[in-house]
Protein backbone atom coordinates (compact mmCIF):
# COMPACT_ATOMS: atom_id res chain seq x y z
CA UNK A 1 0.00 0.00 0.00
CA UNK A 2 2.77 2.45 0.83
CA UNK A 3 4.41 1.81 -2.83
CA UNK A 4 1.05 2.23 -4.27
CA UNK A 5 0.53 5.19 -2.39
CA UNK A 6 4.07 6.22 -3.65
CA UNK A 7 3.27 5.69 -7.26
CA UNK A 8 0.16 7.93 -6.88
CA UNK A 9 1.88 10.42 -5.71
CA UNK A 10 4.56 11.07 -8.21
CA UNK A 11 1.82 10.94 -11.15
CA UNK A 12 0.63 13.72 -9.36
CA UNK A 13 3.22 15.39 -9.03
CA UNK A 14 3.04 15.25 -13.04
CA UNK A 15 5.70 12.77 -13.77
CA UNK A 16 5.55 10.14 -16.56
CA UNK A 17 4.93 6.80 -16.43
CA UNK A 18 8.19 5.83 -17.58
CA UNK A 19 9.86 7.98 -14.41
CA UNK A 20 7.56 6.76 -11.85
CA UNK A 21 8.46 3.70 -12.94
CA UNK A 22 12.10 4.13 -12.80
CA UNK A 23 11.97 5.80 -9.76
CA UNK A 24 9.93 2.89 -7.58
CA UNK A 25 11.45 -0.11 -9.67
CA UNK A 26 7.96 -1.51 -11.22
CA UNK A 27 6.82 -1.38 -14.53
CA UNK A 28 5.35 0.77 -16.60
CA UNK A 29 2.31 -1.33 -16.88
CA UNK A 30 2.17 -1.95 -13.03
CA UNK A 31 2.17 2.29 -13.04
CA UNK A 32 -0.70 1.85 -15.04
CA UNK A 33 -2.59 -0.71 -12.97
CA UNK A 34 -2.09 1.28 -9.84
CA UNK A 35 -3.01 4.59 -11.49
CA UNK A 36 -6.65 3.55 -12.46
CA UNK A 37 -7.07 2.03 -8.89
CA UNK A 38 -8.98 4.82 -6.00
CA UNK A 39 -6.25 6.82 -3.90
CA UNK A 40 -4.69 5.26 -0.86
CA UNK A 41 -6.56 6.00 2.55
CA UNK A 42 -4.64 3.07 4.21
CA UNK A 43 -1.54 1.65 4.95
CA UNK A 44 -2.91 -1.80 6.09
CA UNK A 45 -1.24 -4.69 3.66
CA UNK A 46 -3.04 -7.37 4.46
CA UNK A 47 -6.37 -5.79 4.98
CA UNK A 48 -5.73 -4.48 1.22
CA UNK A 49 -4.70 -8.15 0.27
CA UNK A 50 -7.72 -9.31 1.59
CA UNK A 51 -9.83 -7.08 -0.31
CA UNK A 52 -8.11 -7.86 -3.74
CA UNK A 53 -7.83 -11.50 -2.42
CA UNK A 54 -4.07 -11.70 -2.97
CA UNK A 55 -1.94 -14.96 -2.47
CA UNK A 56 -2.62 -18.06 -2.68
CA UNK A 57 -6.08 -19.70 -1.92
CA UNK A 58 -6.48 -21.54 1.90
CA UNK A 59 -7.51 -24.98 1.72
CA UNK A 60 -7.77 -24.69 6.04
CA UNK A 61 -10.03 -21.78 5.25
CA UNK A 62 -13.16 -23.57 3.81
CA UNK A 63 -12.98 -25.59 6.81
CA UNK A 64 -13.51 -22.93 9.37
CA UNK A 65 -17.62 -23.08 9.74
CA UNK A 66 -17.13 -27.36 9.58
CA UNK A 67 -14.63 -26.88 12.60
CA UNK A 68 -17.03 -24.52 14.15
CA UNK A 69 -19.62 -26.60 14.25
CA UNK A 70 -17.82 -29.53 15.42
CA UNK A 71 -16.46 -27.34 18.55
CA UNK A 72 -20.34 -26.15 18.70
CA UNK A 73 -21.08 -29.93 19.40
CA UNK A 74 -18.50 -31.21 21.26
CA UNK A 75 -16.60 -28.75 23.19
CA UNK A 76 -13.67 -31.16 24.44
CA UNK A 77 -13.17 -32.88 21.31
CA UNK A 78 -9.25 -33.00 20.33
CA UNK A 79 -7.79 -30.94 17.81
CA UNK A 80 -6.48 -34.54 16.64
CA UNK A 81 -9.47 -35.51 15.88
CA UNK A 82 -11.07 -32.56 13.97
CA UNK A 83 -8.00 -33.44 10.71
CA UNK A 84 -9.05 -36.60 11.04
CA UNK A 85 -12.87 -35.85 10.22
CA UNK A 86 -11.78 -33.36 8.07
CA UNK A 87 -9.70 -35.57 6.35
CA UNK A 88 -12.54 -38.08 5.57
CA UNK A 89 -14.09 -34.81 4.48
CA UNK A 90 -12.08 -34.35 1.69
CA UNK A 91 -9.25 -32.08 3.49
CA UNK A 92 -5.93 -31.92 1.86
CA UNK A 93 -4.35 -29.52 3.96
CA UNK A 94 -1.51 -29.44 6.27
CA UNK A 95 -2.27 -30.53 9.87
CA UNK A 96 -0.82 -27.99 11.75
CA UNK A 97 -2.61 -25.09 9.03
CA UNK A 98 -5.95 -27.10 10.71
CA UNK A 99 -4.26 -27.14 14.26
CA UNK A 100 -3.78 -23.00 13.97
CA UNK A 101 -7.48 -22.94 12.57
CA UNK A 102 -9.17 -24.82 15.53
CA UNK A 103 -6.83 -23.01 18.38
CA UNK A 104 -8.24 -19.80 16.83
CA UNK A 105 -11.70 -20.52 16.98
CA UNK A 106 -11.68 -22.69 20.35
CA UNK A 107 -13.46 -20.92 22.89
CA UNK A 108 -10.81 -19.84 25.43
CA UNK A 109 -11.27 -21.20 29.27
CA UNK A 110 -10.25 -18.36 31.59
CA UNK A 111 -10.08 -19.20 35.30
CA UNK A 112 -10.42 -16.19 38.03
CA UNK A 113 -7.27 -15.38 39.42
CA UNK A 114 -7.43 -15.90 43.34
CA UNK A 115 -5.43 -13.50 45.69
CA UNK A 116 -5.28 -13.96 48.99
CA UNK A 117 -3.99 -12.28 51.87
CA UNK A 118 -2.50 -13.82 54.89
CA UNK A 119 -4.00 -13.80 58.45
CA UNK A 120 -1.76 -12.52 61.22
CA UNK A 121 1.15 -15.25 62.24
CA UNK A 122 -0.35 -17.31 59.56
CA UNK A 123 2.58 -17.06 56.33
CA UNK A 124 5.68 -16.34 55.49
CA UNK A 125 7.31 -16.54 52.34
CA UNK A 126 10.70 -17.58 51.82
CA UNK A 127 13.64 -17.41 49.00
CA UNK A 128 16.92 -17.41 47.34
CA UNK A 129 17.82 -14.51 45.19
CA UNK A 130 21.23 -13.83 43.25
CA UNK A 131 22.29 -10.52 41.76
CA UNK A 132 25.64 -9.02 40.40
CA UNK A 133 26.86 -5.58 42.29
CA UNK A 134 29.17 -3.38 40.87
CA UNK A 135 31.43 -1.46 43.36
CA UNK A 136 32.42 1.99 42.73
CA UNK A 137 36.22 1.04 42.35
CA UNK A 138 34.71 -1.01 39.77
CA UNK A 139 34.99 -4.79 40.44
CA UNK A 140 32.18 -6.76 39.90
CA UNK A 141 30.45 -9.81 42.90
CA UNK A 142 27.32 -11.92 42.32
CA UNK A 143 26.40 -12.06 45.62
CA UNK A 144 23.35 -14.50 46.90
CA UNK A 145 21.20 -13.86 49.16
CA UNK A 146 17.78 -15.29 51.41
CA UNK A 147 14.53 -13.40 51.69
CA UNK A 148 11.99 -13.64 54.60
CA UNK A 149 8.71 -11.95 55.09
CA UNK A 150 5.31 -12.20 56.42
CA UNK A 151 2.45 -12.41 54.38
CA UNK A 152 0.20 -9.97 56.66
CA UNK A 153 2.71 -7.23 58.00
CA UNK A 154 5.22 -7.43 55.21
CA UNK A 155 7.66 -7.67 57.52
CA UNK A 156 10.98 -8.43 56.08
CA UNK A 157 14.46 -10.02 56.60
CA UNK A 158 17.13 -10.31 54.17
CA UNK A 159 20.72 -11.81 54.70
CA UNK A 160 23.99 -12.51 52.32
CA UNK A 161 24.51 -15.85 52.09
CA UNK A 162 27.53 -17.99 50.80
CA UNK A 163 25.58 -20.56 48.53
CA UNK A 164 21.98 -21.64 47.93
CA UNK A 165 22.55 -25.06 49.29
CA UNK A 166 20.31 -26.76 52.45
CA UNK A 167 22.73 -25.25 55.69
CA UNK A 168 22.64 -21.80 54.82
CA UNK A 169 18.91 -22.12 54.44
CA UNK A 170 17.99 -23.39 57.53
CA UNK A 171 20.53 -21.25 59.40
CA UNK A 172 19.60 -18.39 58.16
CA UNK A 173 15.50 -19.43 58.24
CA UNK A 174 16.14 -19.76 61.94
CA UNK A 175 17.79 -16.55 62.27
CA UNK A 176 14.99 -14.93 60.52
CA UNK A 177 11.99 -16.42 62.62
CA UNK A 178 14.55 -14.94 65.71
CA UNK A 179 14.60 -11.52 64.44
CA UNK A 180 10.92 -11.22 63.24
CA UNK A 181 9.56 -12.27 67.08
CA UNK A 182 8.63 -16.44 66.19
CA UNK A 183 7.34 -18.84 63.60
CA UNK A 184 4.14 -18.49 61.86
CA UNK A 185 2.12 -21.91 61.22
CA UNK A 186 3.12 -22.07 57.69
CA UNK A 187 6.53 -21.35 55.44
CA UNK A 188 6.10 -20.92 51.82
CA UNK A 189 9.16 -21.75 49.40
CA UNK A 190 9.54 -20.89 46.05
CA UNK A 191 12.28 -23.75 45.20
CA UNK A 192 11.56 -27.27 45.61
CA UNK A 193 14.57 -28.68 44.69
CA UNK A 194 16.51 -27.21 47.38
CA UNK A 195 14.22 -28.48 50.18
CA UNK A 196 12.65 -31.27 48.30
CA UNK A 197 14.37 -34.55 46.26
CA UNK A 198 11.49 -35.92 44.26
CA UNK A 199 7.92 -35.37 43.83
CA UNK A 200 5.30 -36.60 42.22
CA UNK A 201 3.65 -35.36 38.60
CA UNK A 202 1.09 -33.62 40.59
CA UNK A 203 3.63 -31.49 42.77
CA UNK A 204 3.07 -33.69 46.09
CA UNK A 205 6.42 -34.27 47.36
CA UNK A 206 7.67 -38.00 47.70
CA UNK A 207 10.78 -37.34 49.31
CA UNK A 208 12.10 -34.54 51.26
CA UNK A 209 15.58 -33.62 51.95
CA UNK A 210 16.49 -35.15 55.11
CA UNK A 211 18.06 -32.30 56.66
CA UNK A 212 15.33 -30.18 56.15
CA UNK A 213 13.02 -32.20 57.26
CA UNK A 214 14.51 -33.03 60.25
CA UNK A 215 14.74 -29.05 61.12
CA UNK A 216 11.32 -28.15 60.64
CA UNK A 217 10.34 -31.05 62.65
CA UNK A 218 12.70 -29.56 65.33
CA UNK A 219 10.71 -26.49 65.08
CA UNK A 220 7.47 -27.94 64.68
CA UNK A 221 7.12 -25.92 61.56
CA UNK A 222 4.59 -26.27 58.83
CA UNK A 223 5.91 -26.40 55.19
CA UNK A 224 4.19 -25.27 51.78
CA UNK A 225 5.63 -25.59 48.31
CA UNK A 226 5.09 -23.96 44.98
CA UNK A 227 4.90 -25.54 42.22
CA UNK A 228 6.84 -24.58 39.27
CA UNK A 229 5.51 -22.61 36.38
CA UNK A 230 2.06 -22.03 38.64
CA UNK A 231 2.12 -18.48 38.94
CA UNK A 232 -0.89 -18.54 40.85
CA UNK A 233 0.93 -19.71 43.86
CA UNK A 234 4.83 -18.28 43.50
CA UNK A 235 3.91 -15.02 42.26
CA UNK A 236 4.17 -13.35 45.34
CA UNK A 237 7.04 -15.14 46.76
CA UNK A 238 9.13 -13.92 43.54
CA UNK A 239 7.77 -10.16 43.70
CA UNK A 240 9.88 -10.98 47.21
CA UNK A 241 13.05 -11.31 45.34
CA UNK A 242 12.46 -8.87 42.52
CA UNK A 243 11.23 -6.55 45.15
CA UNK A 244 14.72 -6.98 47.22
CA UNK A 245 16.61 -6.14 43.79
CA UNK A 246 14.87 -2.86 42.80
CA UNK A 247 14.35 -1.63 46.17
CA UNK A 248 18.00 -1.97 47.20
CA UNK A 249 20.30 -3.94 44.75
CA UNK A 250 19.76 -1.56 41.99
CA UNK A 251 19.13 1.22 44.07
CA UNK A 252 22.27 2.18 45.71
CA UNK A 253 26.15 2.27 45.20
CA UNK A 254 28.17 0.72 46.65
CA UNK A 255 32.09 0.72 47.87
CA UNK A 256 33.01 -2.79 49.15
CA UNK A 257 31.44 -5.59 51.02
CA UNK A 258 31.43 -4.54 54.17
CA UNK A 259 29.29 -1.29 53.37
CA UNK A 260 26.95 -2.89 51.67
CA UNK A 261 26.22 -4.86 54.50
CA UNK A 262 26.16 -2.07 56.57
CA UNK A 263 23.90 -0.27 53.74
CA UNK A 264 21.70 -3.68 53.82
CA UNK A 265 21.36 -3.03 57.76
CA UNK A 266 20.24 0.29 57.50
CA UNK A 267 17.63 -0.59 55.17
CA UNK A 268 16.03 -3.30 56.76
CA UNK A 269 15.34 -0.99 59.61
CA UNK A 270 14.03 2.10 57.28
CA UNK A 271 12.09 -0.49 55.33
CA UNK A 272 10.30 -2.36 58.03
CA UNK A 273 9.68 1.10 60.27
CA UNK A 274 9.71 4.04 58.47
CA UNK A 275 8.28 3.41 55.07
CA UNK A 276 4.49 2.30 54.57
CA UNK A 277 3.90 -0.66 52.49
CA UNK A 278 2.46 -0.26 49.18
CA UNK A 279 0.78 -2.94 49.28
CA UNK A 280 -0.87 -2.62 53.17
CA UNK A 281 -0.67 1.02 53.55
CA UNK A 282 0.59 0.84 56.40
CA UNK A 283 4.20 0.74 58.13
CA UNK A 284 5.31 -3.44 58.61
CA UNK A 285 5.82 -2.62 62.22
CA UNK A 286 2.66 -1.00 62.81
CA UNK A 287 1.05 -4.85 61.33
CA UNK A 288 3.65 -6.87 62.93
CA UNK A 289 2.33 -5.95 66.51
CA UNK A 290 -0.33 -7.21 65.62
CA UNK A 291 1.24 -10.26 64.38
CA UNK A 292 3.32 -11.18 67.80
CA UNK A 293 1.10 -12.52 70.00
CA UNK A 294 0.39 -15.02 67.22
CA UNK A 295 3.68 -16.23 66.19
CA UNK A 296 4.91 -19.14 68.30
CA UNK A 297 8.59 -19.28 70.09
CA UNK A 298 11.43 -20.65 68.81
CA UNK A 299 12.24 -24.50 70.16
CA UNK A 300 15.72 -24.05 69.26
CA UNK A 301 17.65 -20.49 68.83
CA UNK A 302 20.29 -20.24 65.72
CA UNK A 303 23.49 -20.79 68.28
CA UNK A 304 21.61 -24.29 69.30
CA UNK A 305 20.72 -25.28 65.51
CA UNK A 306 22.25 -28.39 64.81
CA UNK A 307 21.67 -30.41 61.31
CA UNK A 308 21.96 -33.91 61.65
CA UNK A 309 24.04 -36.25 59.18
CA UNK A 310 24.03 -40.13 58.93
CA UNK A 311 27.63 -41.50 59.45
CA UNK A 312 29.79 -44.22 59.87
CA UNK A 313 33.06 -44.60 61.62
CA UNK A 314 36.08 -45.41 59.53
CA UNK A 315 38.41 -48.37 59.55
CA UNK A 316 41.25 -45.86 60.50
CA UNK A 317 38.73 -44.58 63.51
CA UNK A 318 37.54 -41.60 61.80
CA UNK A 319 34.85 -40.00 60.71
CA UNK A 320 34.51 -38.47 57.12
CA UNK A 321 32.45 -35.70 56.18
CA UNK A 322 32.48 -32.61 53.77
CA UNK A 323 35.94 -34.08 52.93
CA UNK A 324 37.32 -33.65 56.68
CA UNK A 325 37.96 -35.92 59.11
CA UNK A 326 37.36 -35.78 62.73
CA UNK A 327 38.45 -39.12 64.90
CA UNK A 328 36.26 -40.79 67.46
CA UNK A 329 37.39 -44.04 70.32
CA UNK A 330 39.31 -46.65 68.28
CA UNK A 331 36.34 -48.60 69.36
CA UNK A 332 33.79 -47.62 67.47
CA UNK A 333 35.28 -48.04 64.24
CA UNK A 334 32.14 -50.02 62.13
CA UNK A 335 29.73 -47.98 64.27
CA UNK A 336 27.00 -45.91 61.94
CA UNK A 337 26.28 -42.72 63.86
CA UNK A 338 24.91 -39.07 63.53
CA UNK A 339 26.72 -36.49 62.97
CA UNK A 340 25.20 -33.14 64.67
CA UNK A 341 26.51 -30.01 62.90
CA UNK A 342 26.82 -26.64 64.59
CA UNK A 343 28.28 -24.06 63.24
CA UNK A 344 31.02 -23.94 65.44
CA UNK A 345 31.35 -27.17 66.19
CA UNK A 346 30.77 -30.90 65.33
CA UNK A 347 28.98 -33.50 67.59
CA UNK A 348 29.31 -37.56 67.02
CA UNK A 349 27.58 -39.98 68.52
CA UNK A 350 27.82 -43.64 67.47
CA UNK A 351 26.18 -46.08 69.64
CA UNK A 352 27.46 -45.45 73.38
CA UNK A 353 30.32 -43.21 72.28
CA UNK A 354 30.91 -40.11 71.62
CA UNK A 355 32.87 -36.96 70.10
CA UNK A 356 32.60 -32.95 70.23
CA UNK A 357 35.73 -31.53 68.01
CA UNK A 358 35.47 -27.65 66.65
CA UNK A 359 34.13 -27.40 62.58
CA UNK A 360 37.09 -27.61 60.37
CA UNK A 361 36.32 -24.81 57.39
CA UNK A 362 39.33 -26.18 55.55
CA UNK A 363 38.74 -29.11 52.90
CA UNK A 364 40.72 -32.08 53.44
CA UNK A 365 41.82 -31.23 56.81
CA UNK A 366 41.90 -33.33 60.12
CA UNK A 367 40.60 -33.30 63.60
CA UNK A 368 42.39 -35.67 66.16
CA UNK A 369 41.33 -35.55 70.17
CA UNK A 370 44.13 -36.08 72.51
CA UNK A 371 41.82 -38.82 74.38
CA UNK A 372 41.50 -40.85 70.91
CA UNK A 373 45.15 -40.25 69.33
CA UNK A 374 46.52 -42.03 72.65
CA UNK A 375 43.68 -44.49 72.34
CA UNK A 376 44.18 -45.22 68.43
CA UNK A 377 48.10 -45.82 69.63
CA UNK A 378 47.10 -48.17 72.13
CA UNK A 379 45.00 -50.02 69.93
CA UNK A 380 47.56 -51.06 67.01
CA UNK A 381 49.36 -54.36 67.98
CA UNK A 382 53.30 -54.43 67.33
CA UNK A 383 55.88 -51.74 68.00
CA UNK A 384 56.68 -50.99 64.32
CA UNK A 385 52.77 -50.31 63.64
CA UNK A 386 52.55 -47.88 67.20
CA UNK A 387 55.95 -46.31 65.75
CA UNK A 388 54.73 -45.51 62.45
CA UNK A 389 51.08 -44.52 63.93
CA UNK A 390 52.46 -41.87 65.82
CA UNK A 391 54.94 -40.58 63.02
CA UNK A 392 51.25 -39.86 60.82
CA UNK A 393 49.99 -37.86 63.60
CA UNK A 394 52.72 -35.86 63.67
CA UNK A 395 52.65 -35.45 60.03
CA UNK A 396 48.68 -34.84 60.50
CA UNK A 397 49.84 -31.56 62.28
CA UNK A 398 50.60 -30.21 58.80
CA UNK A 399 52.11 -26.85 57.81
CA UNK A 400 55.65 -27.60 58.15
CA UNK A 401 55.32 -31.08 59.59
CA UNK A 402 56.35 -33.07 57.02
CA UNK A 403 59.98 -31.05 56.21
CA UNK A 404 60.54 -31.47 59.93
CA UNK A 405 60.07 -35.42 60.52
CA UNK A 406 61.82 -35.62 56.69
CA UNK A 407 64.98 -33.65 58.13
CA UNK A 408 65.22 -35.28 61.53
CA UNK A 409 64.92 -39.07 60.32
CA UNK A 410 67.58 -38.73 57.34
CA UNK A 411 70.12 -36.64 59.98
CA UNK A 412 69.22 -38.80 62.82
CA UNK A 413 68.67 -42.40 61.56
CA UNK A 414 69.07 -44.07 64.64
CA UNK A 415 67.58 -41.57 67.11
CA UNK A 416 65.08 -40.31 65.40
CA UNK A 417 62.84 -43.39 67.16
CA UNK A 418 63.37 -41.99 70.58
CA UNK A 419 62.86 -38.23 69.55
CA UNK A 420 59.45 -39.50 67.85
CA UNK A 421 57.59 -40.62 70.70
CA UNK A 422 58.90 -37.59 72.46
CA UNK A 423 57.72 -35.40 69.81
CA UNK A 424 54.05 -37.66 70.43
CA UNK A 425 54.44 -36.44 73.79
CA UNK A 426 54.79 -33.18 72.95
CA UNK A 427 52.02 -33.24 70.50
CA UNK A 428 49.56 -34.93 72.79
CA UNK A 429 50.85 -32.00 75.83
CA UNK A 430 50.44 -28.76 73.54
CA UNK A 431 48.26 -29.95 70.75
CA UNK A 432 48.67 -29.73 66.88
CA UNK A 433 48.63 -25.55 66.45
CA UNK A 434 51.95 -25.12 68.80
CA UNK A 435 53.24 -28.17 67.18
CA UNK A 436 52.79 -26.73 63.87
CA UNK A 437 54.35 -23.29 64.79
CA UNK A 438 57.48 -25.12 66.81
CA UNK A 439 58.36 -27.42 63.44
CA UNK A 440 58.20 -23.80 61.50
CA UNK A 441 60.20 -21.93 63.59
CA UNK A 442 63.06 -25.33 63.90
CA UNK A 443 62.93 -25.41 59.79
CA UNK A 444 63.66 -21.62 59.73
CA UNK A 445 66.38 -21.46 61.94
CA UNK A 446 67.81 -25.19 61.15
CA UNK A 447 67.77 -26.56 64.13
CA UNK A 448 66.36 -30.02 63.83
CA UNK A 449 66.33 -32.00 66.85
CA UNK A 450 63.33 -32.43 69.69
CA UNK A 451 65.25 -30.62 72.22
CA UNK A 452 64.88 -27.45 70.25
CA UNK A 453 60.61 -28.25 69.50
CA UNK A 454 60.43 -28.90 72.95
CA UNK A 455 62.24 -25.35 73.86
CA UNK A 456 60.15 -23.92 71.28
CA UNK A 457 56.83 -25.14 72.28
CA UNK A 458 57.51 -23.79 75.94
CA UNK A 459 58.27 -20.49 74.48
CA UNK A 460 55.23 -20.94 72.69
CA UNK A 461 53.22 -22.35 75.74
CA UNK A 462 54.63 -19.34 77.75
CA UNK A 463 53.86 -15.73 75.43
CA UNK A 464 50.67 -17.34 74.33
CA UNK A 465 52.78 -17.83 70.47
CA UNK A 466 55.09 -15.69 70.34
CA UNK A 467 57.80 -15.46 67.22
CA UNK A 468 60.88 -17.46 66.83
CA UNK A 469 63.58 -17.18 68.97
CA UNK A 470 66.66 -14.62 68.50
CA UNK A 471 69.17 -17.24 68.52
CA UNK A 472 68.83 -21.21 68.46
CA UNK A 473 68.59 -23.01 72.08
CA UNK A 474 71.27 -25.13 73.17
CA UNK A 475 71.18 -28.71 72.84
CA UNK A 476 69.78 -30.65 75.50
CA UNK A 477 71.96 -33.87 75.95
CA UNK A 478 72.51 -36.67 73.96
CA UNK A 479 69.95 -39.06 74.09
CA UNK A 480 70.91 -42.56 75.29
CA UNK A 481 71.92 -45.34 72.20
CA UNK A 482 69.29 -47.81 71.70
CA UNK A 483 69.63 -51.32 71.20
CA UNK A 484 70.14 -52.97 67.80
CA UNK A 485 66.09 -54.44 68.50
CA UNK A 486 64.92 -50.78 68.44
CA UNK A 487 66.79 -50.47 64.63
CA UNK A 488 63.74 -48.89 62.10
CA UNK A 489 63.52 -51.42 59.94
Amino acid sequence: MLKRHEIQVLRKAKHSQSEVAAIAGISERSVRRVEAEPAVVSLDDSGGRQRRGIGRPSKVEAYRQFAVDLLAAESEIMSLEILRRARLSGYTGNKSALYALVSSIRPKRSRPVVRFEGLPGEFSQHDFGQVDVHYIDGNTERVHFFASRLKYSRWVEVTLVPGERVEPLVRTLVEHFAAIGGIPLLAVFDRPKTIALHWSKDGVVTEWNPTFSAVTLDLGLGVELCWPYSGNQKGSVERLVGWVKGSFFKQRRFIDKTDLLEQLAAWRVEVNTNITSRATGIIPAVRRAEELPRLRPLKVAPADLALRYPVMVGPTGYVLFDTCDYSMDPESIGIAGTLYLYRDRVRIVAGRFEAVHDRLTVPHTKSTLPEHRTALVAAVSGKRGKRYLKRQQLLDVGGPAQDYLTEITHRRPIEWIIELDQLHDLLQNHGPDKMREAFAQAITAHTIGVEYVRRYVNALQGDGGGGPQKSPPQPAPAPHAITQQELPL
